[in-house]
This record gives structure tokens, sequence and C-alpha cells, in this order.
């Protein structure tokens, strides 16, 4: 999706992420090559992820954001032990299949002391290209209410779309490829919501920025 798929080099101890649109990168998929699923127990999932955090050369960043598996499994619980994680960003979609499990994501980062950041409504909804109005297939209004309920920021709502589908297919995402689109805006205003965010959080907790993206 990033458009950079070479499996990552070995320096000294350390790995060297890859590097695409001026960001950083490392996935579980650069380095299982092929199809073979990766079938993980607890704890090699556990030392996966402290390796992504310690073995990695990140060098200088202004964010650390993972990307994690919807639910509330062994992973989100390893971030929260190995790190002092700023956030967590809940990604749900319109309907109510969907927001159950963002409910209890919410109550599983409470438990663990991971502050909420914001709520993201991803294929919110379709914007026909012939006719220009909204079709909202999935429901509306489902992540909002649940920002609502929590008393968190709802962070925007992206749509779903072909350019976004194709764009990932390629390597080029859309804010890259088409950034003047209405997709890349809402992207880019989600982006900023979280931002402000982040940067309130980190100020008083004077930490670098983790983050964690998970429905």
């Amino acid at each position: 999706m990033m458009g950079n798929n070479e499996e990552p080099r070995v320096r000294g101890n350390k790995i060297s992420p890859k590097e695409a649109y001026n960001v950083k990168f490392m996935s579980v998929g650069l380095l299982n090559r092929g199809d073979d699923a990766v079938v993980w127990r607890g704890p090699m999932l556990h030392r996966l992820i402290e390796q992504f955090l310690k073995d990695v050369d990140w060098s200088e960043l202004d964010y650390l954001i993972v990307d994690m598996p919807p639910g509330t499994g062994d992973v989100q619980l390893s971030l929260a032990q190995l790190v002092p994680v700023s956030g967590a960003v809940l990604v749900t979609t319109p309907q109510e299949v969907a927001l159950a499990d963002v409910r209890k994501a919410y109550n599983m980062f409470q438990k663990v002391g991971v502050p909420v950041m914001g709520i993201v409504e991803n294929m919110s909804y379709f914007l026909c290209s012939n006719c220009s109005e909204k079709h909202e297939i999935f429901g509306t209004g489902g992540g909002e209410e649940l920002a609502k309920r929590y008393n968190v920021t709802f962070l925007g709502k992206i749509p779903l779309s072909i350019g976004i589908r194709e764009g990932g297919d390629l390597g080029v995402p859309i804010v890259a490829g088409a950034p003047d689109s209405p997709q890349a805006r809402a992207f880019q205003q989600a982006a900023e919501a979280l931002a402000t965010q982040v940067s309130m959080t980190a100020m008083k907790a004077n930490k670098l920025p983790i983050l964690n993206f998970g429905g």
C-alpha cells in the first residue's frame, strides 16, 4: 500500500525500516514473503511487537503509529505493557455490527489505562462520481454517536471510494496521488484533528506519541 515492499535490511543489530512518502514503516508482511499465513500465539506476537519497537532503527520520529488488528486480543495488550502509549484511535464503520466491537475496544483501553484520543468513521459514505451525491451505504451517524457517548473527539469521516482502493493497490496513497480530491481532504482533516489531540497529550505527558489504531 506504500509502494515499497522490498525486504528490510539488517545493519549491525538493527533492522532498517522501509520508507515511502517521507514515512518510515515496518510490517510483518515485509518479513513474511509470499502467501503463507502467520499463525502465532500470544508470546510470539508479544516478541514481534517488542522487536519492532526496540530493534528497528526508527531514528527521530514525529509520531510512532501502530496499526493494530481489530478486537481486544494479545497484540493490543502487549503494546500497552511494553511502552507508554500516548493514546488509541478507534476506527469503525457506521453500522451496529462494527460499533459493537469498537465499544469493547474502548472498554479494554480504559482497563489498561490507555486514553482514547478519538474515533474515525471509515466507509462513512460513497460519493457518486456521476451525481455528486453522498450514499450512506452502511448507515449514518454511528461513529459520531459513539464519540458523544464516550465524550471523546470525533476525528472525521472517511468515504468509501474507488480512488482510495486503487491507490492502495498501486502503492500510491490518495493523499499523494490526488491530494486535492474530497477523499484526500477527508484524510487530511482527520489527521489534523488527531495531531491536535496528540500534541495536547504529549505536552502533558512529555513523551513520544505512540498511537494504536484499532477498531
